[in-house]
This record gives structure tokens, sequence and C-alpha cells, in this order.
């Protein structure tokens, strides 16, 4: 049966739904989808070991996933228009299973990555059908406020808990569990979907498959020119031609967006300056917070010699101050100074943090050294991103804006993926011309390596949010003292 000829009193029709069983479904896709942003972060000395990355290439675990994700992002929600939002749900998170368990069996570097890849497109697929799900259930203006309420807060749940998941099942099995995990809840949301959760209005339109596959294969050339620099070279034949097809992808993708009658991206999206300087900083901040999570969770497991569940619970004070301040302090402090003093504020804190961790070392402490940044990097992040969100969608037209949410999520993945690459390259640079001090014992040795090399990462990291901060403070224009907006945010997946 096909979306839109459901039978009223149906398995199909609104009617007859158990809300709460579609909530319940709903949210499964949601904390799948969030936490696999971040639990294989704990888990990558261990697929290091196994599956024989280099330390550069190693990020391709996480950006294969992300720039798939990001990429495709806004085709995904085209798809749910188009195809219907169940259809595409069901679609997507049979793909993000399916690979799931493949991601749990690779027996190399580059089987894992195709998995972590079509996870990423299957996440692209399900994800925008999961809140417009939530908004076509829940109808009356209360419930859908707690309905949403409830999806936001497994959106922040999942991200920060991927964390503390990953290093547990790490520990505790192996890291091949961070993906088989999916696997039986997957096929239960797959199962049980087409089901219960009732069939959605379809719409007359096109793919724009050309602006989805150069938007994401363009990025995707970027960010491999970034990281073969690292391992090779920026003279390196293959790096010089990556950057080249990248850009050359990039430019066809933007002309591709200007003549097509329905594309992904309205550029139109960008020429309002707040809301693309709040784009600019988007992509700032996102590479500043996902080039952190790579380089600190190496280092507080290769260095600080914590386990890898150690190592998720040594982000749970951030992780609970991204809970804590968008709900009690940010508001409040919007309302009382405006919501640019508050993101210039927020900045500054993840400025702040990403300078200090340039002097970390291979005798550093998590007390003395990582601790205070990971202080710093949860408030200042809670202080940013929901009034960021708010500038951003303030100005954005009602039909615009399901468009713009897209794109918003969009730029925090990509950005993501792209800085992580660039702190990435020098990461492995520093790591490919390192002298350490003669006479170390071979650990010792690589200890210091490894903490040498974060350390200059992060100097990347913190001009990324300092020049976040600059862009708030000239492009983005003084705003209204009003609440912000309570959308999660994309820069701390």
């Amino acid at each position: 049966m096909s979306e839109s000829t459901a039978r009223p009193g149906s398995a199909t029709d609104p009617g007859s739904r158990n809300r709460t069983l579609i909530l319940t479904l709903i949210l499964a896709v949601q904390l799948m989808i969030a936490i696999d942003i971040t639990v294989m972060n704990m888990a990558l000395p261990r697929i290091q070991q196994d599956l024989g990355f280099s330390p550069a290439g190693l990020s391709w675990v996480l950006n294969a996933y992300t720039l798939a994700y990001g990429g495709l992002l806004l085709l995904g929600g085209r798809m749910g228009d188009i195809l219907g939002h169940r259809k595409a749900l069901v679609i997507g998170v049979a793909l993000f299973t399916a690979a799931s368990l493949l991601g749990g069996l690779a027996q190399s570097s580059w089987w894992l990555l195709a998995a972590r890849a079509v996870q990423g497109i299957g996440g692209a697929l399900a994800a925008p059908s999961t809140l417009a799900i939530v908004v076509t259930t829940f109808r009356e203006e209360s419930a859908r406020n707690r309905a949403l309420g409830i999806f936001v807060m497994a959106s922040g749940l999942g991200t920060a808990g991927g964390l503390l998941l990953g290093g547990l099942l790490t520990d505790a099995a192996s890291w091949r569990w961070v993906l088989l995990i999916n696997v039986p809840f997957g096929l239960v949301v797959a199962l049980l979907a087409p089901r219960f959760i009732p069939a959605s209005q379809v719409q007359r339109g096109r793919f724009d498959v050309g602006g989805a596959l150069t938007a994401t294969l363009g990025t995707t050339a970027v960010v491999y020119g970034f990281v073969n620099a690292a391992e090779r070279g920026w003279s390196e034949a293959l790096t010089i031609t990556a950057f080249a097809v990248g850009v050359l992808l990039l430019a066809v993708f933007v002309a591709i967006e200007a003549r097509h009658r329905q594309p992904i991206l309205k550029l139109g999206l960008f020429a309002h300056r707040d809301r693309s300087g709040g784009f600019l900083v988007f992509i700032c901040s996102g590479a500043a917070m996902f080039g952190m999570f790579f380089l600190l969770t190496q280092f507080v497991q290769e260095v600080l010699a914590l386990s890898p569940f150690g190592a998720g619970l040594a982000f749970l004070p951030m992780a609970v101050l991204m809970f804590i301040v968008p709900a009690q302090v940010t508001p409040r402090l919007v309302t009382a100074v405006g919501a640019k003093p508050t993101m210039l504020t927020g900045l500054a804190m993840i400025t702040a943090g990403m300078a200090w961790l340039t002097a970390v070392s291979a005798g550093s402490s998590y007390a003395g050294a990582i601790l205070g940044p990971m202080l710093l990097f949860g408030a200042g992040v809670g202080l940013l991103n929901p009034p960021l969100t708010g500038t951003i969608l303030a100005s954005v037209p009602p039909q615009d804006s399901g468009a713009a949410s897209g794109v918003l999520q969009a730029v925090g993945m990509i950005g993501g993926s792209v800085g992580t690459a660039i702190l990435v390259t020098i990461f492995g640079t520093s790591i490919r011309n390192a002298t350490p001090p003669p006479g170390l014992d071979e650990a010792t040795r690589a200890s210091t390596v490894l903490a040498d090399a974060v350390a200059a990462a992060c100097v990347g990291g913190a001009l990324f949010a300092a020049a976040g901060f600059l862009l708030v403070l000239l492009v983005i224009r003084s705003t209204k003292r009003t609440a912000p907006a309570g959308d999660p945010a994309p820069a701390t997946s």
C-alpha cells in the first residue's frame, strides 16, 4: 500500500495510531543517528590497532559518516516529501542497520569506511522524516511541544551518551559492538514502522540528484586533499588533484542549484547578512568542536592511558554543561543582554578552551590540562548554539523554514568534517616531522609525539573559534533580546 492511499481505520490511518508508540519508534531512530555521530570516537585507538589506520587516515572513520550524512541530508528531506515520510524513514533505517552489521564485521579499513558511508546515507534519508512525523502526528499545540521537547532531548542525549556508550562497549566487548548494537534496534524499527507510523501525503516533484552528488563528492574530495596532505605532503600529485576536483565539483554544484527548479539548496537563503554570517559561524564552531573530539579522544587514551570507558567519563563534565547551560542560563542571558553578546561570550569560551589545549604535553594531567577546557567547551557551546540558531531562522520566511533548518544541520556536519580534516592535516604533519628528544623509550617517545601533535592542531582549532568570534562581532547585527531557539545544535554533534 502506498503512502498516499491509506484506508480509514487501517494500520496507516492516523486516527488509529498509538502516538506513544510512534514517538518511541521515532526516538529510537533519532538516538541511533545521534549516537553514531560520537560513539566511534572512544573506539578509535582500538580500531587503529586492529585495522591498521594511519594517524591521519583514522579521521575517515568519523568523516565517512558525517560527509555522507551532511551532504545528503537535504536530498533526504526532499525524498521524504516526494516518497512519503514513512517510506523514506524505513528505507533510511534499513540502510543504516545493514551498514551497521557490515561495519561490525569489517576486516579491513576500506570495508569499515564503506560501511560508515552507507550508515551516513541511511541517516540522511531517515533523519529529516523523524521530525516531520512528530509534527504531523502530534497536531495539538501542547502535545506537539511536549513531543518536540522530548525529541530535542533525545538528540542531545544521543550525542553526549554516544561517548559513554562507545567507551563502555569497547571496554566490555569490542569496538565492533559499537556498530553491532544498532542492528536489533534498527530491525525493530524497520518492522514496526510500516505498521504503526501513519501515512503522509506525498508531493509531486523532482529529485536534485546532481546537486546532492556534486556537493557530497566535492566536499569529500576537499577533505581527502587535506588528509592526503597530512600523510604525503602538499606538493604530492594526488593532494593537488583532490583539491582541484573538489573545487570544480563545488562550482558545478553552485551552477546546478542556480538553475534547478527544485534545488536542494536555495541559494537565496544566503542573501541575508545575519543568516549567511550565522552559517559561517556554525562552520567555524563545528570545525573546532569536531576536531577537538577527534584529538582529545586519542590524547586521553594514548597519553593519559585512560580506558575507553574512562575516556568517555572524561567528557562527561562537558556533556553535563551542554544540557544545563542552554536550558537554565542561555535564555536568561539572551533576555538580559541580547543574542549577540551571548554568542560572543560562548565563542570566547570555546576559543579560550582551544588555546588552553595548545599547552598540553606528555606530562599533562587530566585535572590540570583537560578538565578546564572541557568545562569551557560545554558552557561555550551551550551559550552559542541556541541564539545562533534563532538568529539564522528568525529572518527566514515561513515557507522556507524547513529548507533553512536542513541547511543548518548540513552546514554543521560538513563544516565539522572539513574542520576535522584541516586539524588532522596539522596533526599528521606534526607527527610526520616530529623530532622528540633523544634517549626516550618507545612508549614515552610515542606519547610525546602525539601530545605535541595534539597541541599543534589545537592552534588551528583556536583560530577557527576566533574566526567565529570575529564573524559574530563584525557581520551579525545586534538582535532583539528575545528567548533563543530551542533547536538542537548541529555544531555539538
